[in-house]
Formats: structure tokens, sequence, C-alpha cells
């Protein structure tokens, strides 16, 4: 069995401390260079190889993220690697994974091919924007579940009239998925958007009276969605709304949307940095869910008793 090595990119090196922790190794130690006029030079301070290695990266904008992984993982193959896995706790472009007006990209089918070509052997991510994803790798992706983390919370709060909502159409197996397991109901807010990022209208199906609402999201970029949906929810009766969502992008006015919002909290976890504190944002971590991941990658066993 080869060794095990764990490093991180720099936009997430405090999560791979505490996966590193939480498996039991010491983050190994890497430098990352840059020329004068920006471009970067990945470089590994120790010998890796014969080891299986694994990088940890959320490729986030800018898209420098994702080129230093690109790098991380050609230089740990041309070091002689046995195996490396791009662990990538949040995989950036997912929300442009197929073609739905003329004349665009399917960015997250190029992003898959590029880390493929740069020579990734295996690949560990966390509530991809579209479960379809995976099928754009030919190569092994171990697709870890955020409600690992979510249930053991929402069960702490015991809440007398739980009910989950979908913010949209697109999340309603998400909310599901929750609704069954705690064995309640669910409703789903209908919105219809103008262009990226602006909502024309939002209607909610289904009953919340009396309720306390968990809106359940893969990622809150802008929180415009949230934040409306939460309004509305309110307004047709919820005692509380609350939000989980597992990437938190928090771009553009994020912050103030939700400061200023109806929402009790959003609970979000830490593959991705959270730039700014909030009194209503609360950070869940996902450092002993990958950790307990690498460990049934490195040791050939099933990864199936880490979803719930």
């Amino acid at each position: 069995m080869s060794e095990v090595k764990i490093f991180a990119g720099s936009n997430s090196h405090s999560l791979a401390e505490k996966i590193a922790k939480n498996y039991g190794k010491r983050l190994g130690e890497m430098t990352m260079s840059r020329f004068s006029d920006g471009e970067l030079s990945p470089s590994f301070d120790e010998s890796i190889r014969g080891c299986t290695v694994f990088l940890i990266q959320s490729t986030t904008p800018p898209s420098d993220n994702l080129l230093e992984l690109c790098l991380m993982i050609d230089a740990a193959k041309r070091a002689s690697a046995y195996k490396v896995c791009a662990v990538i706790p949040y995989y950036g472009y997912a929300r442009q994974d197929r073609k739905d007006r003329p004349r665009v990209s399917i960015a997250a089918k190029l992003i898959a091919n590029m880390l493929t070509s740069a020579g990734a052997d295996r690949i560990m991510t966390c509530d991809l924007h579209a479960g379809q994803i995976q099928g754009f790798f030919d190569i092994p992706l171990d697709h870890l579940n955020g409600s690992a983390i979510f249930v053991p919370y929402l069960s702490s709060l015991k809440l007398p009239n739980m009910i989950f909502a979908a913010p949209d159409v697109g999340g309603v197996a998400r909310a599901r998925g929750y609704a069954k397991h705690f064995e309640v109901e669910m409703v789903v807010c209908d919105k219809h958007r103008k262009r990226a990022n602006e909502i024309a209208s939002m209607q909610v199906i289904g009953d919340v009276e009396g309720k306390d609402v968990i809106l359940v999201d893969d990622l809150v970029d802008t929180a415009g969605t949230l934040c409306k949906a939460a309004q509305i929810l309110t307004d047709k009766g919820a005692t509380t709304v609350r939000a989980i969502t597992t990437h938190g992008v928090l771009s553009g006015k994020a912050y103030e949307n939700i400061e200023s919002s109806v929402l009790e909290e959003l609970v979000i976890t830490d593959t991705i940095n959270l730039k700014n504190p909030s009194s209503k944002i609360r950070v869940l971590t996902v450092a002993d869910l990958f950790a307990k991941a690498i460990h049934a990658v490195t040791g050939h066993t099933s990864i199936s008793s880490l979803f719930i």
C-alpha cells in the first residue's frame, strides 16, 4: 500500500489542514511561486515518488484557483506520484452544465476534460450543482453529500413543525431527500428568471402556514433567490425560515441581502472560505467527511456509510 500524502492549494489551505488533521497526517509541504507577470509555478518540497497524493483545492473564481490545481496535478505526476486524487470541495463552473441557450460553452464538461488531461486519477467532490456532471468524467469520482453535515445539525434544533422547501424546481430532489429522512412534508418555490442572478417572479407551491421552513440548496451566490423565497414563505405564514446550502459562494450583495432578509440563519459549510463574518451565517466543517472518504479510498472500502 503506497504512502498517503495530502497537500493544499492556496484557496483551501485552512480546510486542508483540518482534513489532514482528521485523517491523522500532517499537511504536506509545497511552494506556490509566482513570476512577476502572475504566472504560477507549484513545487513539492518533499518526495512524493510512489505516493498516493491528495490535492485539496476548491475552484472558486478567479480562474487562477483552477489553473493552480491543474498545475499541482501535473507537478505531482511528473514527480512520479503513484496516484493523484484532486479533492475539490467546491467544483466551480458546475452551473454551466448544459446548453440552455444557443452558442454557449458547457463549462462543467470543459473543466472535467482539463482535470483529466492534467493527469488526475480520481476526483473527490461534494454536492455538485447537478449530479449528472459525474458522467462528464472518465475517471472515478467520489460525490459526497452535505446531508451528512446538515442532518445532525437540523436534528439538534428540535424544530416543532419542520418542513422543507426547494428554492426552485431544480432543487426538488434535494429537498425531497431531507423531507423523506425527517418524515415531514415539503414545498416548492417556483421561480422565473429574466437572466442569471435576476429573478422575475416566484410563487410557493404548498402550505407553510405555522411551519418552521428549511430551504435547501447546493450553493448560495448573491442570495437573491434564498432571500426572496424566505420573504414569500414568511408572507405565506411560515413561523421561521432557515436555509442550508453546502457552498457559500456569497458574491455581489450577498452579505447585505442576507443581513436584511427575514432568514433566521443561513447554514453553510467551509468548502469555500467565508470572506466576511455575519451574525446570520453559521459555518459547519466538511473536514471529517472528506477525511473519512480519503480513508475509505485509500483502504479500498465503501464510502456508502458516509451518506444519510
